[in-house]
């Protein structure tokens, strides 16, 4: 057996296979080490063999893959996001007493994704009692959207007003009936509103019985109330004067004396306004809600004294 070593048939096979057929690479590596017990010299001529015919150096190709791969210490660094980041101010209408109500914040400018255009159209809700210093209407919830960025300062305009659930958890009761009432109308700047009203029947004078619920046909009659003074108000003028009215007149106290013909009712509000459509931006009508009503109003002149009357000389009429 010494110096007289042979290849079998399955080493031929695997020797004379192509590349693409060699996925068994590990069958030959074993092969190789069961052959060679007691044998060095066979290992190295075997060796030799297969670099001769040039399949070692091509079994070596797509291997060792995990080498090339990054190690798990070579991770980036983390690095604070708001370093990234800018505040700019929110100056609400004038309105409201308070013109800077609070800050925002947005990414930095960054080739094409510019800040300021990413800021418009941003809605931000905020209290009627804190923009007004008012504390008995913070239950007024106020909706601001951002029109226009100049500079580092974000001008907002109307964009709705709500009630606070807490609010209109305490005038819901038992024994009374609930009217409610909404209408689309349009002002004369082209925006569409929509308004919601809402009123809770009350026991009239010296009524003894415990409920005091309202008929359909008297539900309908109120509505109907509700709607045309709704309606009424939304279209008379432009959004700015319907937005005065809504913050500061009493319009749930007209409804309610109006209506009280039908049936008493109590705790009339303006529940809900919502816009739906607005007209094409344009920069001067902006600008009026953000300008002061003296301003805007222009110059009206000085006032002048009246001419004082004199007596005639002597001689002449009074």
């Amino acid at each position: 057996m010494k110096g007289s070593y042979r290849f079998t048939s399955s080493v031929q096979n695997i020797l004379t296979a192509t590349v693409g057929e060699m996925a068994l690479t590990g069958l030959l590596l074993r092969y190789l080490s069961w052959s060679t017990i007691g044998a060095p010299h066979l290992q190295s001529s075997f060796l030799v063999l297969l670099s001769d015919t040039g399949f070692l150096f091509k079994m070596a190709i797509g291997k060792n893959k995990r080498l090339t791969k990054s190690k798990k210490g070579s991770r980036k660094k983390a690095v604070d996001p708001f370093l990234k980041k800018e505040w700019y101010k929110l100056i609400a209408p004038s309105i409201f007493a308070v013109k800077d109500c609070g800050k925002t914040l947005i990414t930095k400018t960054q080739g094409t994704k510019i800040a300021s255009e990413y800021l418009k159209g941003r809605v931000i809700e905020t209290s009627l009692g804190d923009l007004n210093k008012n504390e008995a209407v913070s239950w007024r919830k106020i909706k601001l959207c951002i029109e226009d960025v100049q500079g580092y300062n974000c001008l907002l305009n109307f964009h709705g007003m709500d009630m606070t659930r807490d609010k209109l958890c305490s005038l819901i009761r038992k024994k009374q009936s609930i009217i409610e009432a909404n209408v689309d109308c349009r002002t004369t700047d082209g925006y569409i509103v929509r308004l919601f009203c809402i009123a809770f029947t009350r026991p009239q004078e010296n009524q003894i019985k415990a409920t005091c619920y309202a008929q359909s046909a008297q539900i309908r009659a109120i509505r109907a109330k509700m709607t045309a003074f709704m309606t009424e108000l939304g279209t008379k003028g432009d959004l700015k004067s319907l937005v005065k009215e809504l913050i500061s007149a009493p319009i749930g106290d007209n409804i309610a004396r109006e209506a009280g013909s039908i049936f008493p009712i109590k705790d009339c509000y303006i529940r809900k306004v919502k816009v739906l459509k607005k007209p094409k931006f344009d920069v001067t009508e902006l600008m009026e809600w953000h300008n002061a009503d003296e301003t805007a109003a222009g110059d009206v002149g000085t006032p002048v004294e009246a001419p004082k009357e004199t007596l005639a000389g002597s001689g002449g009429r009074l």
